[in-house]
């Protein structure tokens, strides 16, 4: 009896051990995932923040463009160029 119970002891112990590595390994691989999608998030962050920039240039001369032709469409006099 006594041998019945050392040896499910120690099956119990290697089954913990097993358990604990594969534990292990599965919140390594997580944390691998984890690090990977933040440096996509960031990536696809710095594209938009330049998509964003090149966004804010053509607005800023489209814009300037709209003020002059408001201008010369807010002409009172009634004698356009």
């Amino acid at each position: 009896m006594r041998g019945v119970a050392v040896v499910a002891g120690g099956l119990l112990l290697i089954a913990g051990t097993v358990l604990v590595v594969v534990a292990d390994q599965q919140r390594v691989d997580a944390l691998d995932d984890a690090k990977a999608a933040v440096v996509r998030a960031e990536q696809s962050l710095e594209a938009t923040r330049d998509a964003n920039y090149r966004y804010a240039e053509q607005l800023t001369g489209l814009r300037t463009a709209l003020a002059a032709q408001e201008t010369l469409l807010s002409d009172t006099t009634g004698f356009l160029p």
